[in-house]
């Protein structure tokens, strides 16, 4: 049995498409979907992730801002460029970059942007919405998940699914959106012993660890759906995941590549998020 490939970028372009024509919807009513992403330091991987944003945005017909700083840019400084960006009714989403330098407090920041403006759904208020199955901005990788399990039309409920990986980020929200589909849900990290005993009982393995080849066959159930969020780099430089691909596919029903799989998913919800808040800001406007 060879599995399935749930084809990351082909959803990916569809939902865009949605979205697109969307924004051209709003935009006739007056109103242009805003993303501001505060890129703060030069390292590298932001640089490449922002700037697919940017891509994304203009390719969608959306408002873009994109406000760079230098590392030295103080907590105080990053804090005030927020509450400016809260503020300014043509920006609907507000990114912050990260990592931040280590002298920047990133709870903070998070919790500085508002919630009506947070369309990578971390901030408490969105995590708290989302953990009791209120409307919330959704983090955006976790997201991108659910989406992609929808669209291969893979039930849910009842099913027995295994989080590798515990970040905020990714695991744990993850695991909530599972839970708030009915699904069984068990959480494996570093620290999980006998991690094979839990992978083996699992009709869905997401895993988000960022180790290499972490999971193989045998960790994997005959016929399980496997979602691989790792982006690594093997020893000769190739973009790779968690999952040893070439033999996992032999054994699962339903597997994600890398590239290809979860990550053009991550940029197209941040996108719906912002839709989301453009279209909720101009509800608002209406009633007023």
């Amino acid at each position: 049995m060879t599995a399935k490939i749930i084809d990351g970028k082909l959803i990916a372009k569809k939902k865009r498409e949605e979205i697109a024509a969307e924004v051209e919807q709003l935009k006739s009513l007056g109103i242009t979907p805003g993303l501001a992403v505060i890129l703060v330091g030069d390292n590298q991987a932001s640089k490449v992730y922002v700037g697919s944003k940017e891509r994304a945005c203009h390719e969608l017909g959306m408002h873009s801002v994109l406000a760079k700083y230098p590392a030295s840019l103080s907590e105080d400084e990053l804090l005030e460029k927020i509450q400016e960006l809260n503020k300014d009714d043509r920006i609907h989403g507000i990114l912050v970059q990260l990592p931040l330098p280590g002298h920047i407090n990133e709870k903070r920041v998070i919790e500085a942007i508002s919630p009506d403006k947070d369309v990578d759904g971390f901030h408490p208020v969105n995590a708290g919405r989302m953990m009791t199955g209120q409307d919330a901005f959704l983090p955006c990788t976790p997201f991108g998940i659910m989406v992609m399990l929808q669209e291969a039309g893979i039930e849910l409920t009842g099913k027995h699914a295994v989080v590798i990986g515990r970040s905020n980020i990714v695991g744990k929200p993850m695991g909530q959106l599972l839970l708030n589909e009915n699904a069984t849900v068990t959480y494996c990290h570093s620290r999980t012993k006998d991690l094979k005993k839990f992978t083996l009982d699992a009709d869905i393995i997401v895993s988000a660890v960022g180790k290499t080849n972490m999971v193989t066959k045998d960790l994997v159930k005959p016929g399980a759906v496997v979602i691989d969020v790792g982006m690594n780099r093997d020893e000769e430089g190739k973009l790779c995941g968690d999952v040893e691909y070439a033999e996992v596919k032999e054994v699962a029903g339903y597997i994600t590549p890398v590239p290809g799989g979860v990550g053009p998913m991550t940029i197209t919800m941040l996108m719906f998020n912002t839709l989301k808040s453009a279209r909720k800001a101009a509800e608002k406007t209406a009633t007023l």
